[in-house]
């Protein structure tokens, strides 16, 4: 009997190891189909692809290990797919198809905009409600928000701003001035300029003085630092996001920190409903958004389907600011740093400005700076090289067939559009690395193939702020270069490093230069 036993002991722990066994590699089987199912996608489709290489990561593993900046990668994937008109890649697992044919890339953001008008960019809007704004918004819901805040942006509201902007510019300059004569005039000036965007973007469309420029701790300006500074955190919500969505809704890792989305939430919400409560009426965002509460939140007589939330409100708010300020000090920083570098275009600047302000009665008005046809040509070539967002996202928002071409795009396809990658490419902008304004003289804008510039995207969906920065960067750049002369200095990284952790492209070590008082 013993022996009978010890047998089924045996037997029974061979087919429990045996049954392990099975279990473990179906489960590996499994693992493995789930990381590699859609990588066969582009070839069944004949579509040509950068070849995906590692299970799960596709072609981001160097991306996500943070070897490499996703500009360096959008770049390397559009180099290998030269002279196609499109190509695949993976982004972990989840297939993109990148656009690079300027033509297509007209006919998905403009002419045929109706088959892709959703970003594709997902986010858990009950575990972020500050993304559930203008920019995440799908088909039909962006669409009427967009035209409720459109007004806020007009020529005449633009006007109207005007002298708001420049008591923030005279702040700005106070502060520079006051290093300079202190002794510190070589400042960091992402920094600086961060500071001064912040209390444009405060006093213009939310009606609120926060003095960022003069004080360090300004709850706004902390906060919204925050907002885009590389994080592990950042990192993570991206790769379970290309991974699966539905993984992102199990981790629910935070769009932003935290600490920030209360402060930011609490804030507009204060602001909009003082603003109701006082019946203070001003021409800006505020008011729009008011507006816009009053049609799409209050209004009893819409139907359920079409209504908005408070909360969407606010979310359009924060997003506003967090656009407005990041995208702009940016810009005039990446400006700035290039003018320091070329000092003959520099002095260009300045005495275009010089001379056609003494035309203009010594009034810095709208008049002259749509005058400042060579500053726009600046500002257009620092948009070249420093784009905003380094590529547009879209999904298919219904099947479409790709003119002169046998690939119909599915419903549900997401697409890229490298705008990094365009701006450098050396058949559209010869010597892309240089700076060089003259890329901009009317002459060459009216030879250039269109689709191939996008700093501020294009057709419906193109940036709503993209008039009110360019006022903002033009004002900011008149009153520094009247007043000083912007140099290099020991701690100017040349050239700039970018932080690969980044989403955005972010200077590993700040922007630092010099600031010389021009002596009258």
């Amino acid at each position: 009997m013993e022996t009978t036993v010890l047998w089924s002991d045996g037997v029974g722990w061979r087919w429990t190891s045996c049954a392990a066994t099975c279990l473990l590699l179906a489960a590996i089987a499994a693992a493995y189909h789930f990381c590699t199912a859609t990588f066969g996608k582009w070839r069944g489709l004949g579509v040509p692809c950068v070849q995906p290489v590692v299970p799960l990561f596709g072609n981001f593993l160097r991306v996500a290990a943070g070897l490499v900046h996703p500009v360096d990668f959008y770049r390397d994937a559009y180099q290998q797919l030269a002279g196609r008109r499109y190509g695949g890649l993976y982004q972990m697992r989840t297939p993109y198809l990148m656009v690079r044919d300027p033509e297509l890339i007209v006919r998905v953001l403009i002419s045929d905009f109706a088959s892709f008008t959703d970003r594709g960019v997902y986010t858990d809007v009950a575990a972020n409600p500050l993304s559930d704004n203008l920019f995440f918004m799908d088909s039909p819901r962006w669409r009427t928000m967009r035209n409720k805040l459109s007004p806020a942006f007009t020529s005449g509201k633009l006007k109207l701003m005007h002298d708001q902007i420049r008591m923030c510019g005279d702040e700005l300059m106070a502060n520079v001035r006051g290093a300079v004569l202190a002794g510190r005039g070589e400042m960091e000036v992402r920094d600086v300029m961060g500071k001064y965007s912040t209390d444009v973007i405060g006093s213009c469309a939310f009606g609120l003085r926060l003095d960022a420029v003069r004080d360090d701790a300004s709850t706004f300006r902390r906060y919204g630092k925050t907002l885009f500074r590389p994080s592990l955190r950042v990192l993570l919500r991206e790769l379970c996001l290309l991974i699966s969505p539905a993984l992102l809704k199990v981790v629910r890792i935070r769009d932003f920190p935290p600490d920030a989305d209360r402060f930011f939430r609490s804030a507009f919400r204060d602001t909009i409903e003082n603003r109701e409560n006082s019946n203070v009426v001003r021409n800006d965002f505020v008011n729009v958004l008011m507006q816009a509460r009053r049609d799409l939140v209050l209004d009893p007589n819409l139907p359920r389907n079409e209504k908005f939330t408070e909360s969407q409100i606010v979310a359009n708010a924060f997003v506003m600011f967090a656009a407005g300020f990041e995208t702009v000090s940016s810009a005039l920083s990446f400006c700035l740093y290039e003018l320091a570098l070329k000092t003959h275009i520099q002095d260009r600047v300045r005495e275009e400005f010089t001379s056609k302000l003494s035309k203009n009665n010594g009034v810095i008005n709208n008049d002259f700076l749509v005058d400042l046809t060579y500053l726009d040509m600046v500002l257009a070539e620092t948009l070249r090289k420093y784009p905003p967002t380094f590529a547009l996202f879209r999904i298919a928002t219904q099947a479409y067939q790709v003119p002169d071409d046998s690939l119909t795009i599915e419903k549900g396809q997401k697409l890229i559009i490298p705008i990094h990658s365009l701006h450098y490419n050396p058949k559209y902008f010869p010597d892309p690395e240089v700076f060089n304004p003259e890329r901009f003289s009317s002459e060459e804008k009216a030879k250039r193939v269109r689709g191939t510039y996008l700093p501020f995207g294009d057709g419906p969906r193109i940036c709503i702020g993209k008039r009110f920065a360019e006022l903002e960067m033009k004002l900011a750049l008149v009153e520094i270069l009247s007043k000083f002369e912007v140099q290099t200095c020991e701690r100017t990284e040349i050239p700039i490093k970018f932080s690969k952790k980044a989403l955005i492209i972010v200077p590993e070590n700040g922007i630092w230069l010099k600031f010389i008082e021009i002596k009258n």
